[in-house]
């Protein structure tokens, strides 16, 4: 039986405006624990880092790396603080589900807030609009127009559902990844529910699939990363 979403619905007395209380909770973890790591991780800093500052400098380098992978760092630069923010809060959000899941009664509480399709999809909006933004900013109105209409005018249709289609594929590929490794999760977790001899023959599965949903999740991670800065330069860098 598919467990149960605790949505409230027409929230102060919009029809169509509802909220999924699950999603509200992890977000929200999910933000704390980002806040947590970040505090802890740049606090007494050194000019020789050592242990957690180390790995905090590994993460910034590595962001800058995807940024400089795809623009020149003197425009890029301005677009790490987004590429650092995105990065840990996807990779936290996917792996805080993977730990367990929570079900009361029939309706699910715990759960990665990527496996939700709402969350991902609003998160590749928000990209895409930065993405026009800054290429409005950065080129200008007029030469930011002007590249819907290149390399020929008759690509302007195609060039219009792109942008649709680069938010689709963005959100839904994390929401599809996510929302699989969600599944799995939890018919492990109820085998292990299922009695002594079930709880036994589900570690293994479990050592196994948490493992493998770690790697998944820090891959969808710097995929998604990855992406927005690809989809910015496209709008932010000059055309040939």
């Amino acid at each position: 039986m598919e467990n149960k979403e605790p949505i409230i619905e027409n929230v102060l007395g919009i029809s169509w405006l509802s909220f999924n209380l699950a999603n509200v909770l992890m977000i929200t973890l999910t933000f704390f624990v980002v806040l947590v790591l970040a505090i802890w991780g740049t606090r007494s800093l050194q000019m020789k880092p050592t242990g957690k500052q180390n790995f905090m400098e590994w993460i910034i380098d590595f962001v800058k790396g995807l940024i400089t992978d795809t623009m020149d760092w003197k425009t890029g630069r301005v677009f790490l603080p987004l590429g650092l923010t995105l990065i840990t809060f996807i990779l936290v959000g996917n792996v805080i589900g993977m730990v367990t899941s929570i079900v009361i009664g029939d309706t699910a509480w715990w759960k990665s807030p990527t496996s939700d399709a709402g969350v991902t999809l609003t998160l590749a909006t928000m990209v895409i609009v930065l993405s026009h933004y800054y290429g409005i900013k950065i080129k200008g109105f007029k030469e930011y127009g002007k590249d819907y209409f290149r390399p020929i005018w008759i690509m302007f249709p195609f060039n219009i559902l792109g942008e649709f289609t680069n938010t689709l594929t963005l959100g839904l590929r994390l929401f599809g990844n996510m929302f699989a490794g969600a599944i799995l999760t939890g018919l492990i977790v109820s085998f292990g529910t299922s009695g002594v001899g079930g709880f036994i023959g589900s570690l293994l599965p479990m050592l196994a699939w948490s493992g493998f949903s770690l790697f998944v999740a820090g891959i969808q991670a710097f995929i998604f990363t990855l992406l927005t800065m690809l989809y910015i330069s496209n709008k932010v860098n000059e055309s040939l």
